[in-house]
């Protein structure tokens, strides 16, 4: 028998329960999180105390906390997330919400994809340019803003174009309903736990146990080598006379041939 395969997450979801196929975690709420993340600190004991209403207010603020944490201390979420959008005629910017690192940025015209460059601060805001080219883009830079990036394009797309990115994003804000497994597998679930428990340990100004702090130690170094970033570098050759697709014949954009 064929293991079943799907396009998507959602149509995985969607798709009628198979017997053959492990299902997906059960629901797993931000609130469940906090009370045994109170419970793992020692604040509140388990089975002889309830959390009161000010620690679970206290509880998902110090979450939120957490979660904007790990949204620049990015080596610690395992999860590479991929979007495609639109880029519009003339728009250098764009406002990606929780997104703050790229590794890949690509767009295509119908099937061919065309790959670009990232470019520092100080080459993208700093270099000698004409600002209102419109033509193929082929660099990229990303600023890390509000709740997300701005992410900036050059040349100006000189008609719609669709995007792809590869990247890290990140939840820094939930609410005491959201439904963490839908977005995190349960290991991750368990290390927010366990971080979130030594914040609230500190936040009382109370000790969190020396076996508790190890075992957060164990995971983080562990989630390290989950899903690692990719180091190789590749250098693009646009002039090759070796590849039967010579970018220097597309003769669209300036940037993409020798003159």
């Amino acid at each position: 028998m064929f293991y079943p395969v799907y396009k998507s997450i959602d149509d995985y979801l969607d798709a009628p329960v198979n017997s053959n196929i492990v299902p997906p975690n059960a629901p797993y709420l931000a609130s469940l999180l906090i009370a045994r993340s109170w419970n793992l600190s020692g604040i509140v004991a388990r089975q002889f105390e309830v959390e009161t209403g000010d620690e679970q207010s206290d509880g998902l603020f110090l979450l939120n906390e957490v979660l904007a944490e790990k949204s620049y201390d990015l080596k610690l979420i395992p999860y590479w997330g991929r979007i495609e959008f639109n880029l519009s005629q003339g728009q250098e910017r764009y406002y990606i919400p929780n997104l703050f690192q790229v590794e890949t940025f690509t767009f295509n015209i119908d099937q061919v994809r065309f790959p670009t460059f990232t470019a520092g601060r100080k080459q993208y805001f700093g270099d000698g340019r004409v600002d209102n080219i419109q033509s193929l883009p082929f660099e990229w830079h990303l600023e890390r803003t509000w709740g997300g990036c701005y992410f900036y394009v050059y040349y100006l797309p000189q008609q719609q174009y669709v995007a792809k990115i590869t990247g890290k994003f990140a939840l820094t804000n939930v609410l005491e309903n959201t439904n963490l497994s839908t977005l995190y597998d349960l290991f991750y679930i368990r290390y927010l736990r366990y971080l979130l428990a030594e914040t609230m340990a500190q936040e009382y100004d109370i000790d969190f146990a020396p076996n508790k702090i190890m075992k957060l130690r164990q995971i983080e170094q562990k989630l390290l080598y989950v899903s690692f970033p990719d180091i190789h570098m590749k250098k693009i050759s646009f002039m090759n006379t070796n590849s039967p697709f010579n970018w220097a014949h597309v003769s669209i954009s300036p940037a993409w041939n020798v003159s």
